[in-house]
């Protein structure tokens, strides 16, 4: 029996819930379904409205089908623990990154075995991304470089070293040729791909900057602190059209806050912002005035490390000791946030 279905029947099967302001009533029952790890889960993204890519400290790169509660594809190629998925939108390529210091490219449906291979970072890879029009693939590592390559041959195109640039997260601007990463010297850069050079950076923060997002308008940017016990621990809202200042903070997690995403717009609920923490909460935040919406706290699941936004007001949560938690919007009565299964 593998490590985390051993840690999953020993804990309860039900979680608090509950606003800033005290605590919301007790969630329903939580489904299991067949995990879709055997380790703790590093990374999430939406694939499909039904379906999500995660990657594992097993090694493993997996396809699940979160409303069925099945895994559909497994995918072994790293030698260490993967540390991002990226895909592209309508295709079935879909990519990883790892601690072995590569990057890999899949396809749904063949073989498991890589498709395409990237080579060419010194230390562990945590950034990635993929172009908007499928051609090309951008790499962060903690050599301190940024690279660029060609998906189809695999040729890196590009390679730019800047000192202390301990890249933790890559985003590329839907649509355009703008590419954003955070790092562990605090600072938010701005790349333009076409000449591989920073653009821009956002004043540097106090703290290591975890994980970035970029909003559906292609304008604003989010960016999340580490930090403990309640200093740091923030996400912060950039405008990219006004790099000399941020436009809100979100303060309010205790621990790191490892992940920080937009939520689809909704007519109902207005924009909002959501956040994971490894204090295993996640908030809910007014994108705009930078309020704390709603709290759900998941006790044992360990430091909740990536969340994806999905259709219909799912958000999957990826965790250190739980694995992987769908987690569901609602607007009736009142603003609610609750896990209604894990995988």
């Amino acid at each position: 029996m593998g490590k985390l279905q051993s840690k999953l029947r020993k804990r309860s099967d039900r979680y608090r819930a509950g606003r800033d302001a005290g605590e919301g009533p007790p969630v329903s029952q939580v489904v299991q379904y067949e995990p879709a790890h055997s380790d703790a889960v590093n990374c999430v993204i939406s694939l499909a409205p039904e379906l999500c890519v995660s990657g594992g400290s097993d090694q493993a790169v997996v396809v699940y089908d979160w409303k069925g509660g099945s895994r559909c594809q497994s995918f072994y190629g790293h030698t260490r623990e993967v540390t991002k998925v990226s895909c592209l939108p309508g295709s079935t390529w879909l990519f990883s990154a790892s601690r072995d210091k590569s990057a890999l490219m899949w396809q749904m449906g063949r073989d498991a075995e890589p498709i395409q291979e990237f080579y060419g970072h010194e230390l562990v890879v945590n950034g990635l991304a993929v172009s908007p029009d499928g051609t090309k693939l951008c790499t962060g590592s903690r050599d301190n470089s940024m690279c660029l390559w060609d998906i189809e041959s695999g040729e890196c195109l590009q390679k730019n070293t800047i000192s202390r640039n301990l890249v933790t997260h890559v985003c590329w601007v839907p649509g355009g040729t703008t590419i954003v990463q955070t790092s562990e010297d605090k600072t938010v850069r701005v790349w333009d791909s076409r000449t591989w050079q920073i653009t821009n950076a956002f004043p540097s923060k106090r703290y290591i900057q975890t994980h970035c997002d970029i909003a559906p308008d292609c304008y604003h940017v989010l960016s999340s602190s580490n930090g403990f016990g309640g200093q740091g621990c923030e996400a912060t809202l950039w405008d990219l059209r006004q790099p000399g200042c941020k436009v809100v903070e979100y303060r309010g997690h205790l621990q790191t806050t490892a992940c920080c995403v937009f939520l689809p717009p909704s007519p109902d609920l207005g924009s909002m912002v959501a956040s994971s923490s490894h204090d295993c909460s996640v908030k809910l935040w007014d994108q705009n005035t930078g309020a704390c919406l709603y709290t759900l706290t998941m006790d044992g699941a360990g430091p909740l490390v990536s969340l994806a936004p999905s259709e219909m007001g799912s958000l999957l949560c990826a965790s250190f000791n739980g694995g992987l938690h769908h987690l569901q919007l609602s607007q009736l009565p009142t603003l609610n946030l609750k896990e209604v299964a894990r995988f």
